[in-house]
């Protein structure tokens, strides 16, 4: 897939995930409160992981915007992914009682990892151009 057809694409992820962010923080603080304290603790780590991260993936895409390397666009992927596995294997598991998504949550987290470890060798690429 080209580039330039993937950043409306992250965009709308973007748009999907913040919008979904907000609006089930919502739910959760009123609704959600009735849920059991594990079940609620593990929620609120997956929204709290997903609303940070997508803010990360918008900064990173405007990033690329100004910048456009590719090690931005892994960045995002990364970002992405991460999400979807990490907080969506919780929602899952918590929301749905589908056990299986819980074992994809490690390898979310990673992602996530990486995504951020991607940014830091985008900024010692841009360091390497300031100097020269």
């Amino acid at each position: 897939m080209k580039t330039v057809k993937l950043i409306p694409l992250l965009m709308i992820f973007i748009g999907i995930s913040g919008t979904f962010s907000v609006l089930f923080g919502a739910w959760l603080a009123h609704v959600g409160a009735g849920l059991p304290q594990v079940q609620r603790v593990g929620l609120d780590t997956a929204l709290q992981y997903q609303f940070i991260h997508t803010l990360a993936l918008f900064i990173t895409l405007v990033c690329y915007l100004i910048q456009p390397l590719k090690l931005l666009i892994a960045a995002s992927l990364s970002l992405v992914l991460g999400i979807l596995l990490f907080s969506g294997g919780l929602y899952m598991k918590i929301l749905f009682g589908l056990s299986f998504f819980a074992k994809l949550t490690p390898f979310g987290g990673s992602l996530l990892a990486l995504g951020w470890f991607f940014l830091c060798f985008v900024g010692i690429g841009l360091t390497k151009k300031i100097n020269h």
